[in-house]
């Protein structure tokens, strides 16, 4: 049985959990949530996704980046300031890049298993 892609298309494109066409988020680079879909009128307020984000994306980048930064030592030994330089860059915007649609992704997964809450 595949796995039901939805949640996940959802989360991607950062769209409306109950219609997937409303924008979740307001114009321009912030993480604030619209107060309700434009399109469907669902009340995005009642959301709870809190800090599971941010925690799974810690857990996530921690995952990749430490084995990757001790591999890249380990073959060709950069010094210090290379490794200070590199993966802070790299690191600062995997996290921005990912926290939103991983956000969103939560708020999809939570309106498909418990819809009756935002109701």
């Amino acid at each position: 049985m595949l796995p039901d892609r939805e949640p996940l298309r959802l989360g991607w494109h950062c769209k409306c959990p109950k219609c997937g066409q409303g924008d979740l988020y307001k114009p321009g680079i912030t993480m604030d949530l619209r107060d309700k879909c434009e399109i469907c009128g669902l009340d995005l307020s009642k959301n709870d996704s809190a800090d599971g984000p941010a925690v799974f994306l810690i857990f996530i980048l921690g995952f990749a980046l430490v084995p990757s930064a001790l591999i890249l030592d380990a073959w060709i030994e950069p010094p210090l300031w290379v490794h200070t330089l590199l993966w802070g860059v790299i690191a600062i915007g995997a996290t921005i890049g990912m926290l939103r649609p991983l956000k969103a992704y939560i708020i999809a997964l939570q309106y498909k298993h418990r819809a009756t809450d935002w109701e």
